[in-house]
């Protein structure tokens, strides 16, 4: 998890972000200005990365301008290799959804229904009185902690600095206390649970850090999209379908995909002796959870894991903040609100070279220096291989997106970046 991390982070700079109001179209690369003979090395790439073995199938697209000028599946979905990818793949984008659960609130923040630096505790009192680690055993995962010295707030939330950590996928200390309570990274969990009674759970165990002095990735926007369901008396599934896929015309991108879109949903992937094989069932991470889950008639509505989507889907969703909250005549947020969004809001707390705003990684001056996306651009991922970034400077967006689990070959989303970037001429 900590190359992949690694791998993800980037800052915004609020520059060059515009107002248009058109929908994504096609174009020919030349035409915004990007080169169909430098583009041919992406497809070399995939292609020589699928005949090594190194993935099954995958999706790429590239936007320039708002324009489509790339939009390409590589391989196949089954193991037998009978059924090539399609562009219309549905993916696993796991933590990508952290993206559309922190768009959410801002909604509401626009609303006048919750403010920034409110406390959690407003919204669910169990987040009240809370405390932090402080000794931890690890022969019987017994703790003793120390009272907490501020209570947590909806900033927090948004930047994962709250001191709150991640189940599963979290360290040895947050994984063990979280299993012990039942709490999971809300990815593949059974049917009938719910996020209300989970987090309601979780805000009764200790923070990891006292609130805002440490990045922490965890169970934030979980917490958070059960704060978009108290203030907004919907379900997260609700809002979001309500609130901001229909707007913008975002057709699949769901939960839990229906009946009639299950054959688009791609395979899941993992490494066993150095081969891809489609995962099992069920896979023990800290924890089971389902591969399947896509498939089922969930309950669950994870704000930080729980979405399935396209790769013309998501590149909608960017196109709108690139748009400074606007896209196809449909006002999603204020271009203050992306603003907002899209700049430092952890101060002096280490996140590495860069930043961390509102929901995204962001590229410093620093932190350009390691790559070719340029100071201003915002980019996160999901655990299963799906990689996204927004460029607003250059007006790139640049999608790839995999179905691996366990962190293979994350150095593809250096490369594939690298080759955005050498095909643009203008």
């Amino acid at each position: 998890m900590s190359k992949f991390l690694t791998a993800l982070f980037l800052l915004i700079a609020h520059s060059g972000i515009t107002q248009s109001i058109t929908g994504l179209t096609s174009a020919t690369p030349e035409s915004v200005g990007v080169s169909s003979s430098r583009l041919a090395r992406i497809d070399k790439n995939i292609n020589e990365w699928v005949s090594k073995g190194y993935l099954n199938g995958g999706v790429a697209l590239i936007v320039k301008n708002g324009k489509v000028v790339y939009h390409k599946g590589f391989g196949f979905d089954d193991p037998g290799k009978t059924k090539p990818i399609r562009t219309d793949a549905i993916f696993r984008i796991a933590s990508q959804t952290k993206a559309v659960t922190s768009v959410a609130a801002m909604i509401l923040y626009e609303e006048g229904k919750l403010l920034l630096d409110d406390p959690v505790s407003k919204y669910i009192p169990e987040f009240e009185k809370q405390t932090v680690l402080d000794k931890f055993d690890e022969k019987d995962s017994s703790y003793t902690t120390v009272p907490a010295k501020s209570e947590i707030t909806i900033r927090q939330l948004l930047t994962h600095t709250s001191g709150i950590a991640y189940a599963q996928i979290g360290s040895k200390e947050s994984n063990a206390i979280y299993y012990r309570a039942n709490i999971t990274a809300g990815l593949g969990v059974e049917r009938g649970r719910l996020l209300k009674d989970d987090i309601k759970r979780l805000g009764k165990l200790p923070l990891f850090h006292q609130p805002g002095e440490k990045w922490t990735y965890g169970l934030n926007s979980d917490v958070l999209g059960y704060v978009v369901e108290v203030v907004s008396g919907m379900s997260l599934d609700a809002f979001f379908r309500t609130r901001i896929f229909e707007p913008l015309g975002m057709k699949d991108t769901y939960f839990y995909v229906p009946p009639e879109k299950h054959n688009r949903i791609v395979t899941l992937y993992q490494e066993v002796d150095g081969k891809m094989v489609p995962a099992a069932a069920s896979i023990n991470q800290n924890g089971v959870f389902l591969t399947n889950y896509p498939q089922s008639n969930g309950t669950y509505f994870s704000g930080g894991a729980g979405l399935s989507s396209t790769a013309i889907d998501y590149a909608i969703f960017l196109q709108m903040m690139l748009n400074g909250g606007k896209y196809n005549g449909k006002q999603i947020l204020s271009k203050h609100t992306v603003r907002m969004m899209t700049m430092n809001q952890i101060g002096d707390v280490d996140f590495g070279d860069n930043k961390f705003g509102l929901g995204f990684g962001i590229v410093t001056e620093k932190g350009s220096r390691v790559g070719p996306a340029p100071v201003g651009s915002f980019e996160w991922g999901g655990a299963f291989s799906t990689l996204y970034w927004a460029d607003p400077k250059e007006k790139i967006i640049g999608i790839y997106y995999r179905q691996m689990w366990g962190g293979l070959h994350w150095e593809e989303a250096d490369i594939f970046k690298v080759l955005v970037y050498q095909s643009m001429m203008d």
